[in-house]
């Protein structure tokens, strides 16, 4: 039917590769597989994939969800993690039941898949699909989103995306005793501490989620006094970043507002860690960079201010680029362009109290319009609002679709 597509091998492929390059112990970057077991095994993997393509003809995705009692929050984050086709492809295929090595059940992986099926449906008998299954789950796994009151989406999605990890990791539990001793690397390249550290990681946390939303900063540290540098490094599965402020009302960009996230900040003794080489608090400077880009980057546009009695909304015009926005000058010298095309935004309409989330996905045959049940097609013009909080961008230029 028309907007019916079949799901490419490319994922399948990058699974397959993964795992050969995992059992031969090798660096992927540097990993020389022989040309006869690759063939034998795309082989038999392509004969499996066109199994599945069978089986996975997929609709236009253009379905609503029910608000079933102030879930708009949920129902925007859900579409445009719909529309991530990485995941989408993944749980349509439930993939996650060959992989997974975790003790958990995967009731809420289960349970975001079949809504997904309902949204992907290839006959579309239903207009709307109901997520109150989904929603109770969740719920009964993160009980502070329990009740009807209106959630905050970004909170959602990294609650969300979290607990899906946890059902889907790929390696068994390791319970953390206390604080673990710190690592000792031998600081010869920034470079290498950063990759011995993402390795560290991926021995605990290896998931779909990880392969397309995790990426690693960088936090160099300078001290004013005896000079010594210094770097740790963070997994994080978005950016949120602050918005300029402005004298007058005006359009802010979304470069600006990456600006002053990686801005050199200076901190005061009260504020800054202990100096390795002082061995004392010290005033030192600080600065934030991107180490290791992921394929999909989330980037939360900062409305939201805490004072000590209240929060306030800011509704500033921050302009962002819908194709090849270039973050290779937050990350290490020798990146390059490192470019991302937009596919979903989540909107918030209203005030702190009183507010309203919708979506705007990009599919195969254009942008489309996500407000609860209703659909409706948008053109790229009408994009661009003060209501733009979440901003869902795909990697467009890396070599392999799923990079670790």
């Amino acid at each position: 039917m028309p907007g019916a597509s079949g799901v490419n091998v490319e994922g399948s492929c990058e699974a397959l590769c993964r795992t050969l390059v995992s059992q031969k112990g090798l660096q992927r970057e540097t990993a020389d597989i022989s040309h006869s077991v690759l063939y034998t095994s795309l082989m038999g993997l392509l004969l499996v994939t066109d199994n599945e393509k069978e089986q996975l003809s997929i609709g236009s995705g253009r379905v609503g969800l029910r608000n079933i009692g102030n879930t708009c929050f949920l129902n925007a984050v859900v579409q445009c993690l719909s529309h991530t086709r990485g995941l989408r492809d993944y749980s349509l295929l439930m993939s996650y039941r060959d992989e997974r090595f975790s003790k958990e059940e995967a009731k809420l992986m289960e349970a975001f898949s079949q809504v997904l099926s309902g949204l992907w449906d290839v006959n579309e008998g239903d207009t709307v699909v109901n997520p109150r299954q989904f929603y109770n789950i969740f719920k009964e796994a993160v009980p502070y989103f329990s009740g009807y009151s209106q959630q905050d989406a970004q909170e959602f999605l990294r609650f969300l995306l979290d607990k899906l990890h946890t059902e889907i990791n790929r390696r068994p539990y390791v319970r953390r005793t206390g604080k673990e001793p710190e690592q000792t690397i031998a600081r010869f390249r920034i470079s290498e501490e950063a990759a011995a550290m993402w390795k560290k990681h991926l021995e605990r946390d290896d998931s779909r989620i990880v392969d397309l939303f995790s990426g690693q900063l960088r936090s160099s540290l300078h001290c004013s006094v005896c000079s010594h540098s210094s770097n740790t490094f963070d997994v994080f599965c978005d950016l949120s970043l602050p918005i300029p402020k402005r004298s007058s009302a005006g359009e802010v960009t979304l470069r600006e507002c990456l600006e002053l996230f990686s801005q050199e900040e200076k901190l005061d003794k009260e504020n800054s860690p202990m100096c390795e080489r002082c061995n004392r608090h010290t005033e030192c400077t600080k600065r934030l960079s991107i180490q290791r880009f992921p394929q999909v980057i989330v980037i939360h546009l900062n409305r939201f201010t805490t004072s000590r009695w209240s929060i306030s909304k800011g509704t500033v015009y921050v302009s962002f680029p819908l194709t090849n926005l270039d973050l290779g000058r937050y990350g290490p010298v020798d990146s390059g362009p490192v470019l991302y095309d937009l596919y979903a935004i989540c909107n918030h309409a209203g005030t702190v109290n009183m507010g309203h989330y919708t979506a705007c996905c990009s599919d195969e045959n254009g942008w489309c319009f996500y407000n609860d049940s209703s659909v409706t097609p948008v053109s790229e013009n009408q994009l661009q609002t003060n209501q733009a909080y979440v901003l869902f961008y795909q990697r467009s230029n890396s070599t392999t679709a799923v990079r670790k």
